[in-house]
């Protein structure tokens, strides 16, 4: 079965930090590409961070400098530590895979308070 599940959204405040996490099915983590993105309420949903089967990470103008994304392939899955909070990175997380035409994870809240 396919699956992607992430974990360690929250509320926090301004200039905290927090680490999603999310775990995939083998077939759709070795070997593709993985990334986060976030959409707000309102907005379109928009890159985050991406990282290669091969450890290389990309970054979203808006998080480069506070986010680091990672994976651990022993484990199939790929995490987000996120730094230095802010209010506008208020929004629900979604963990991807480019496996085949793409899946999605359902989703993990993040909230920034000032």
């Amino acid at each position: 079965q396919v699956q992607l599940v992430e974990s360690g959204g929250g509320l926090v405040q301004a200039g905290g930090s927090l680490r999603l996490s999310c775990a995939a099915s083998g077939r759709i983590f070795r070997f593709n590409t993985m990334g986060w993105y976030r959409q707000a309420p309102g907005k379109q949903r928009e890159l985050v961070a991406d990282i290669t089967s091969f450890g290389s990470a990309n970054y979203g103008d808006s998080v480069k400098g506070r986010f680091t994304i990672s994976r651990d392939n022993s484990k199939n899955t790929v995490y987000l530590q996120m730094n230095s909070l802010r209010p506008e990175d208020t929004a629900i997380y979604y963990c991807h895979s480019n496996y085949d035409n793409g899946y999605w994870g359902q989703g993990t809240q993040v909230t920034v308070v000032s």
